[in-house]
């Protein structure tokens, strides 16, 4: 293997390494590793042949810190600052491939060196995720390069009815939660009347374990911002807004770098692009609130005011900001809009199922092999994604749920690791896309404990304005607390069901409307567990202390 490297190596002297400085990966101290690489190429008198680039989240954070060398694409894993000086002596100047930094395959053991020939990366379809990892997501030119900003002059060039066209035509689906058509939004909020409207970018992502939205704005924030113009002059709005939780300093620090890299570059502000359009955007900081994901929520926060959701109508396309007509997209559906009218809506379209087009991302966490960001074709099975990209469940336990749509989504049990990943399928099976969270669960966990995990998150961010949320989801919450601590009582099963088709039907907003999920998808697929909690007084994955 060294000397087929060591041809690859030599056959083109420069070389361009690629430094993974998103969220997880400094806390890991890759900032102290790239340091460390360009004061070893700096020393060894190679800074004229290596290009040190540091870029966002490359997704498999499973295997950070993580290190690329190009153009031999070597894929270097758990990096440490003590690894530069072999990566710089042995690979960059020698053509030495480091082994024991190369990939493992936790299924065959096999060794991998290149990046691309990695299941987890060769499985997936990046478009959303096409340029984490691979640019400086905070130099501008570095996005340039791979054709940013075309699709906004392709765009200038359309008029704002061709261009909603087109996304209909694409098929887009919202990547919030509901998966409501883009286009049909957006034709809403431009046929409004009204001289003032807003666009607003939803990355306020509070689902536990999520951190697609962050890492999509840390690592190409640029092309959250390319499809965040586009929509505006769709609908006709001047003024934008990132709505951002506070808690993701990196994504908000790269944001505010994009934004005045775009406005030098003529591409947000008077005039765009020498042409009628005028828009400009400004960054709003939330306290992180979950509820302040809900639309209505997050433009009361925007305004000055406690974050709370108010009945519908009106809708936010006909009065919301100020009153005024609003367009709300989230960050993943605004980074797939370059790549529609870069590639075309036919070709988008082409890409997953009849009524689920295009990609779809998820932050594949819990008992997983290979944790990290997955993005692939709407339609592509569980199983696909949790074995094939995932690596399986380690330690050689089996698999018995995957919670699919964060804390307002379902627990589903192996006998639908065949279900396809859409927005039909899982809500047919009683769960959600949501906004792509996807929590792993082995024989080791405990389906009861999990639903009064994700009931107590979404209990304690109700706002409390309606009822049924603010008293159904306690009075739920305090069942399932009994039952795991080994109070529970004959009836109880079904006292929870009729307690979630309450607060479902009769919530206020999507967070109440949606918090029963897990409690019901967990009694219709374990409800062994619970009778065996409440009629033999048994956890049967040992976890509940009170049932020991």
């Amino acid at each position: 293997m060294a000397g087929l490297f060591k041809r690859l190596a030599h056959a083109d002297k420069k070389h361009t390494v690629l430094i993974c400085r998103g969220t997880g990966c400094q806390s890991s101290k890759s900032d102290k590793i790239q340091a460390a690489l360009e004061q070893e190429v700096a020393q060894l008198g190679l800074s004229d042949k290596v290009k040190i680039k540091s870029t966002g989240c490359h997704g498999f954070c499973q295997r950070g810190p993580i290190v690329v060398v190009e153009p031999e694409d070597i894929f270097y894993t758990h990096v440490k600052v003590e690894d530069a000086q072999p990566i710089v002596r042995l690979h960059l100047r020698d053509g030495q491939v480091i082994d024991g930094l190369l990939y493992h395959d936790p299924l065959t053991t096999e060794v991998v060196p290149r990046y691309h020939d990695i299941p987890f990366y060769k499985k997936q379809q990046r478009l959303i995720l096409r340029n984490c990892g691979h640019i400086n997501p905070e130099n501008i030119q570095d996005y340039l390069d791979t054709g940013g900003y075309q699709a906004l002059r392709n765009v200038l060039r359309m008029s704002p009815d061709e261009v909603i066209s087109e996304v209909k035509r694409a098929g887009l689906r919202g990547r919030g939660g509901a998966g409501f058509s883009t286009g049909q939004k957006w034709q809403f909020c431009h046929d409004s009347p009204g001289s003032q409207k807003y666009m607003i970018c939803n990355a306020d992502e509070g689902d536990p374990g999520a951190f697609m939205d962050r890492s999509t704005m840390e690592g190409d924030p640029h092309t959250v911002i390319e499809g965040m113009i586009i929509a505006a002059y769709a609908i006709g709005a001047s003024q934008g807004y990132f709505y951002v939780r506070a808690e993701y300093p990196l994504a908000i620090k790269r944001l505010r770098i994009a934004l005045q890299q775009a406005r030098e570059q003529g591409l947000i502000g008077e005039h765009i692009l020498d042409s009628d359009f005028s828009f400009d955007i400004t960054i709003k900081e939330g306290a992180g609130a979950f509820v302040c994901g809900e639309e209505t929520a997050l433009m009361a926060s925007i305004e000055g005011r406690r974050g709370m959701p108010r009945p519908r109508p009106p809708f936010p396309a006909q009065s919301g900001l100020w009153s005024k007509p609003t367009n709300i997209n989230n960050v993943k559906t605004l980074a797939s809009i370059p790549v529609i009218f870069t590639r075309g809506a036919d070709w988008y379209s082409s890409i997953g199922t009849e009524k689920s087009r295009g990609t779809a991302v998820f932050a594949l966490t819990g008992k997983i092999a290979n944790s990290g960001l997955v993005e692939i074709p709407m339609g592509t099975t569980l199983r696909k994604i949790i074995y094939d990209i995932g690596g399986g469940i380690p330690d050689g336990k089996s698999f018995k749920a995957a919670q699919t749509g964060g804390p307002s989504g379902g627990c589903l049990p192996a006998d639908l690791l065949d279900l396809p990943a859409d927005y039909e399928s899982l809500t047919k099976a009683g769960s959600i896309m949501g906004s792509g969270g996807l929590v792993i669960m082995d024989e080791s966990t405990c389906i009861v404990d999990i639903a009064r995990y994700f009931l107590a998150f979404t209990q304690s961010e109700s706002c409390g304005k309606c009822v049924p949320c603010r008293l159904g989801t306690r009075q739920m919450l305090k069942i399932l607390e009994d039952i795991t601590k080994g109070k529970g009582r004959p009836g109880d099963i079904d006292l929870l069901v009729k307690l979630a088709g309450s607060v479902k039907s009769s919530a206020l907003c999507g967070l109440g409307q949606t918090a029963p999920n897990p409690v019901l998808t967990s009694i219709r697929y374990f409800r062994d567990e619970y009778e065996a909690h409440i009629n033999q007084h048994k956890c049967p994955a040992g976890v509940c202390q009170g049932l020991a």
